[in-house]
């Protein structure tokens, strides 16, 4: 007598062909736990931030028991801007120790006591210009780019070219005007109290800035995207802060973690995501000369980058996954 067939066993798990697992919990019960988790996770972020404060006469942020850099145990002052050459007493190094300043966003507070958010050296001097100085930094901009004129083998005093430095010199100030331009006079108090703890993307944000390396263009989109913590910013007010940064000269990298902390540090939300895609002319008119490549930058913060389901919706909704 023949003996029946074997039969393997299934490699399916019982409960998915006759019910579900005893292990599985409730979409209710999943969403009440991940709400509860990342409650905890922003009541402890929360601890030891401080909320900014843009009328302070004495700087955006109130006196704390400790004012330890909890990333490197290095203490931030508020009250100075700790660039190379504008605090003679407290200079600051790369960790090569080269002449240039510390990167402007490892040590120091986002926003200064006076607004500029990573001033440079001169920056102050610029901003504060009397009308007269003014004219004076126009006569020695235009000077100089005369010299250029004559250096690559031009004549500046052809009619094609006769106004041209003091054409390029306005043009150059304006290409850099976010030197003169601070976050208080931007935000302009647009910053409210409501309760959405959704993500909030303002997407295709063009941007128009100069590498700081060889002072050419390079031109792109910037998306921004945060997830409030019962504090909301004026929609208008993402993309004046996006232009305020790339009026500068930058680097693509630090101008999108600029824009990214500047947000954490005025609403606190429960994440920040910027990316940032754009084209450099520093690679295209010279160099490699590769014109059809662009250069895609991101910066996520809080939630945004440490939950990954989140991550991709923002990316998602972004067009860009």
């Amino acid at each position: 007598m023949d003996s029946p067939p074997f039969k393997p066993k299934p490699a399916i798990p019982s409960h998915l062909t006759n019910g579900p697992s005893p292990l599985s919990i409730s979409t209710e019960a999943r969403d009440k736990k991940e709400r509860d988790s990342i409650f905890a996770a922003i009541q402890s972020s929360n601890r030891g931030r401080q909320a900014v404060d843009f009328d302070r006469a004495n700087g955006y942020f109130k006196p704390s028991g400790s004012n330890m850099d909890h990333a490197g145990g290095h203490k931030i002052v508020h009250s100075e801007i700790d660039v190379e050459g504008y605090n003679e007493d407290r200079v600051a190094r790369t960790p090569l120790a080269t002449s240039r300043a510390q990167s402007p966003y490892t040590q120091h507070p986002t926003i200064d006591f006076d607004g500029l958010s990573w001033p440079s050296g001169g920056t102050r001097e610029r901003k504060e210009a009397t009308e007269e100085q003014k004219e004076e930094r126009l006569a020695k901009l235009a000077g100089a780019v005369r010299t250029i004129l004559e250096c690559v083998g031009e004549d500046p005093d052809r009619e094609g070219l006769r106004d041209t430095p003091e054409r390029y010199a306005k043009a150059l100030l304006f290409f850099t005007k976010g030197y003169e331009e601070n976050l208080r006079d931007i935000v302009n108090g647009a910053v409210f109290h409501e309760d959405h703890d959704e993500l909030v993307i303002v997407k295709d944000i063009e941007i128009f800035s100069l590498c700081e390396h060889h002072l050419v263009p390079f031109t792109g989109k910037m998306h921004i995207g945060y997830i409030p913590n019962r504090r909301v910013i004026g929609l208008s007010k993402l993309a004046r802060i996006a232009e305020m940064f790339s009026r500068r000269f930058q680097v693509q990298e630090r101008l999108t973690k600029q824009v990214a902390l500047a947000l954490s540090e005025m609403l606190q939300p429960q994440g920040v995501a910027v990316v940032v895609e754009s084209s450099h002319l520093c690679m295209v008119m010279r160099g490699v000369q590769k014109t059809g490549a662009t250069t895609t930058t991101s910066c996520m913060l809080g939630r945004l980058r440490s939950t990954a389901k989140t991550r991709e919706e923002f990316l998602s909704l972004i067009n860009r996954r």
